[in-house]
Parts: C-alpha cells; structure tokens; sequence
C-alpha cells in the first residue's frame, strides 16, 4: 500500500484512490461530533451561497460553518465541536461549509473514494484503510484555512500512517498533543479570541480516538453528495 500525505488545496487536487481529508481544527472534528449526535447526514460545499441557498430551499436544514474561524451571518452553528454540543442535531441534515476542510473534499476530484478524518475518529480511520484493498492512499492536510500547513493536521496524517503501518509506538500521541497548545492551537487558549475559538474546541478536537466511526462521502436518494456515518 502507497501511502501520500499531501498538503493544502494543491495536495486535494492531486489525491488519488482512497482519499482521506483532514482537518483537526475544527471542520472534520465538528462532522464527527455531528454524526455522533444523531445527525442524518451533513451536505459539505465549498461555496457558502450554496449554503444559504440549500437552507432557502430546505428551511428545516442546519447549516454549520465559518470563514476565518467566525461563525457566518444566519447560520445556527460555527465550525466549532462545543456549539454541535449545544444543538439537537438529532435526526437533521447539516450543510457545513468551511475555510478548510470543506474545500478539501470539494477539490479531491480524482479521489475513488473520500474520508474526513480528525483525531477523533483517526483510529477508526487507519482500520479502514488498512482493510480497504486499495493500492493507493492519499491523506490531504488541509492546515489554516488551506492556504498553510498545521501542526495539528499532519500529526493527525502520520498518526494514520503509523497505525496503518504498524509503526504507532514511533509516536507519543499524549506529548504531540499536548504540545499543539503552544503552536497551533495556541488560539484556544487566547481569551481574546474565545468567542471564535473556545477553550474546549482544543480538547474536543484532541480527543485522541474518541469515535469508533469513519466519516464517508457517498451519494444520498437525490444524487447530492453527503458525508455520512459508517459503522466499524
């Protein structure tokens, strides 16, 4: 097995065969806990006028999602793992739209199959792969608003990598992350910016393995494209 991490919207267009796109902060942690609670499904765009548009034509639709890490105007979620704790997203269709993440799946277009993965449901992400019989295997960092490489994401990438390969006792997971407060996600951690980033999106998003699921793009009853819950 060929194993690629790539980085940004250029490592999305150039991924191949079993696609995974990760955005640990915040957008595939946010679709994790989405799924988790119940949600049906979650509708991810690139284009945030498809958003509202989506919403306008289905008023019962949730739409979640930011650009520059702020909520966006009429929408009932942020892109942020603590306001998806507060929401009854039971049963309801989410379009989610983001700076990353969502611009990750949107650009994988020569994927054969798409994963959203976070550090949440990495493990869970690695069993896939490992049974999944493809050659090749593309994980995409997406980094800060796709423009620069995290730390967080491409931990997240070699952690994958390493439990795929066997190769996990190479990493220590719990001094990686922990070490994410001083780089990366040092903006949790700024009372100045808590609004856009709470304090707990850094230990919901860190949450190493919480969620024994993988998030799959596939198509839904009216042929749109949705990110869905697939049971180990």
């Amino acid at each position: 097995m060929n194993i690629k991490i790539l980085q940004l919207i250029e490592g999305a267009k150039q991924a191949k065969g079993l696609t995974v796109v990760i955005d640990v902060f915040r957008a595939m942690s946010v679709e994790a806990y989405l799924l988790s609670r119940g949600a049906e499904k979650i509708i991810p765009v690139g284009d945030a006028n498809l958003a509202y548009k989506l919403k306008e034509e289905n008023p019962t639709y949730i739409l979640a999602g930011e650009r520059h890490g702020k909520i966006m105007p009429g929408f009932d979620l942020g892109n942020s793992p603590d306001d998806v704790l507060k929401t009854d997203v039971k049963g309801k269709t989410v379009v989610h739209t983001t700076s990353a993440g969502t611009q990750g799946i949107a650009n994988a277009t020569g994927a054969d199959e798409i994963l959203g993965a976070s550090l949440v449901n990495a493990r869970a992400t690695a069993k896939y792969i490992a049974k999944s019989g493809y050659e090749n295997v593309s994980i995409v960092c997406m980094g800060l608003e796709a423009l620069s490489p995290t730390e967080e994401d491409t931990l997240c990438a070699e952690y994958i990598k390493a439990i795929v390969e066997g190769k996990e006792s190479e990493l220590d997971m719990k001094k990686e992350i922990e070490s994410l407060k001083t780089t990366s996600g040092a903006k949790f951690f700024d009372k100045a910016q808590n609004d856009v980033f709470p304090e707990n999106d850094f230990y919901l998003s860190t949450d190493l393995d919480k969620f024994d699921f993988v998030i799959k793009l596939s198509e839904d009853e009216n042929g749109m494209k949705v990110m869905k819950k697939v049971e180990l």
